[in-house]
């Protein structure tokens, strides 16, 4: 859509890939040095203190996470919703109700926040089947893309540059499309209290999940563009359905499906990331006490959880895939090459620190750099959504100054008994009728309590 050619939009894809291996790489480290979960809130807060770290948490709260599992569900949607009209436009109304029902009912977000709420295994073990689900369904279509260019079908490919995008802002905003495809690799960060022996099994993983995941990206749009010409993926809400229309015959309903095994890992993991990082947000003293309880046998933050599907409905409102993808994209961007560059700050501060991993000043230097075009660029080329970015952002700093930074008992009466009333409702109504959790000593049905794990 932004990059204008076959041949600049795989040099994008290209260069996403090489720039979240260098990301992946850098959170290695940070992983291994600091073993806190919580991904660039945790090294944030790290580096430069509490009140940028609450911007970054006060900006995923609002921003980051929803949006990311809105673009998820809407993805799904839209897959779901094509093959049933193939040949119009799916209702706008279909699509975002089917979306919606992802996230907040059975579909998607009911069903994997039961199970992430139920026991942490059961949520690893849905992500690795629907991993692999959705691998074994890009390698089919990279093998039916193959097959058509050994078969001489390599016409979409002649004058592989022609069109493409002069302008640095839209070649940025081309480069958050695929960006945003890749993004996960940060994922593992969320969750380093929970991984076994963290300092060699998270740089192992990154090391060896990013590669292959950049060439298989790689290849699944090498299968594309020889199939589609470049009018029938712009026209297509769905290329994939698009692509097995016209390759697998009888059995293009494989791909819809595939496609939807992948919504359903994404959002799985998205969720767990996110309600880790509430979690630990919560901890800190930056978000209210009731969303760092976990569950007293399946030690789960079952609040956290709940909490973070319901911020996701409310961009299922923004009629614009790629603008959700503008608002989630600067803003994290933002925060991510900040945690970068508190990584550069900590060996200048703390040079004899044990790092397990450490890696040569050039990759997080390059990455630094590479986020600075990321935020610079669009300000320029996509004001109104960057400047929507930094305004929520801002609208963080009242906050952390009101109900963190100022002592409980220094703050304005209002504000006290604000606090105190939202925090019986969602305690009598959230916690005690709708999780059956009881303050008492006996323990009936679901029972949680509020933990504060040492690190």
């Amino acid at each position: 859509m932004y990059s204008g050619s076959y041949g600049l939009s795989l040099v994008v894809w290209a260069v996403g890939g090489l720039f979240s291996v260098f990301g992946a790489l850098c959170y290695a480290e940070l992983g291994t040095t600091i073993t806190k979960s919580g991904a660039s809130y945790a090294y944030i807060l790290e580096s430069f203190g509490g009140f940028i770290a609450f911007i970054r948490l006060w900006t995923s709260l609002l921003i980051i996470e929803p949006t990311s599992q809105a673009v998820i569900a809407i993805t799904f949607s839209n897959y779901m919703v094509q093959p049933i009209f193939p040949t119009c436009l799916p209702p706008y109304s279909a699509n975002r109700l089917l979306a919606a029902a992802c996230i907040l009912c059975w579909c998607l977000s009911g069903l994997l926040t039961f199970v992430n709420c139920a026991y942490v295994k059961w949520g690893t073990r849905v992500q690795d089947f629907f991993t692999y689900a959705k691998v074994l369904a890009l390698i089919a279509v990279i093998i039916a893309g193959i097959v058509r260019i050994c078969q001489g079908q390599t016409q979409n490919f002649d004058g592989l540059f022609e069109g493409s995008s002069r302008d640095p802002g839209g070649v940025a905003l081309a480069l958050y499309s695929a960006l945003f495809s890749y993004s996960g690799w940060d994922t593992l960060n969320f969750v380093t209290e929970e991984i076994k022996n963290p300092e060699r099994n998270l740089p192992l993983a990154i090391g060896i999940s990013m590669p292959i995941v950049t060439v298989i990206y790689i290849l699944t749009n090498v299968a594309y563009y020889t199939v589609l010409d470049m009018q029938a993926i712009l026209d297509s809400d769905a290329v994939a359905v698009t692509f097995a229309d016209q390759v697998f015959g009888v059995m293009n309903w494989t791909i819809p499906l595939a496609v939807a095994f992948s919504c359903f890992g994404g959002l799985n993991a998205s969720i767990l990331a996110a309600s880790r990082l509430f979690f630990v947000g919560s901890r800190e003293g930056h978000l209210p006490d009731s969303l760092c309880m976990i569950h007293v046998e399946r030690f789960t933050p079952v609040p956290a959880l709940l909490f973070n599907g319901a911020m996701a409905l409310v961009y299922l409102c923004v009629e614009d895939i790629f603008q959700l993808i503008n608002y989630y994209s600067f803003s994290y961007w933002f925060f991510v090459g900040l945690s970068i560059a508190g990584q550069l700050y900590l060996r200048w501060k703390q040079p004899d620190r044990p790092r397990p991993l450490k890696l040569s000043l050039f990759f997080p230097v390059v990455f630094c750099l590479c986020t600075v075009f990321l935020v610079v660029v669009p300000l320029y080329s996509d004001t109104v959504n960057s400047l929507i970015g930094i305004g929520i952002a801002l609208s963080g700093v009242p906050v952390y100054l009101l109900c963190c930074y100022t002592p409980s008992h220094k703050r304005p009466l209002w504000l006290r008994k604000a606090i105190g009333q939202c925090s019986t409702i969602y305690t009598t109504v959230v916690i005690t009728r709708l999780l059956m959790v009881y303050t008492n000593t006996e323990y009936i049905g679901y029972y949680m309590y509020v933990i504060n794990i040492s690190v």
